[in-house]
């Protein structure tokens, strides 16, 4: 099963997913999106299954300062250029890809 883990040591959420998997010595790729924002064909395979806009967390002070709240923006340009308006925790088993999904919710995927 091939798992990838997006987000940033900085984010709660994201170190709970890792601390989770540790646990039960499940193997995941953990991408630190504060240091290297992701690629355009990542952010194309993110994208898969949701809009753009969804990948945009709209509470980060990325967003804030960039004022988008504001103004209409293309939300996969401004994800490309800024990593830091991604939301986090992303997480990727195969080609699903699921939006700060719960520790909860990890253990329901993995059983089915």
């Amino acid at each position: 099963m091939n798992i990838i883990l997006y987000g940033t040591k900085k984010c709660a959420d994201t170190r709970k997913l890792e601390r989770f998997f540790q646990e039960r010595r499940i193997a995941v790729q953990f991408r630190d999106v504060s240091d290297k924002a992701v690629t355009g064909g990542e952010l194309r395979n993110l994208c898969s299954g949701h809009k753009a806009g969804e990948l945009v967390d709209v509470k980060s002070k990325a967003y804030e300062k960039r004022g988008l709240a504001h103004m209409e923006y293309d939300a996969f340009a401004e994800l490309l250029a800024n990593g830091a308006l991604l939301i986090t925790p992303i997480l990727r088993i195969e080609r699903k890809i699921y939006l700060r999904p719960s520790a909860d919710d990890v253990a329901n995927l993995l059983r089915e």
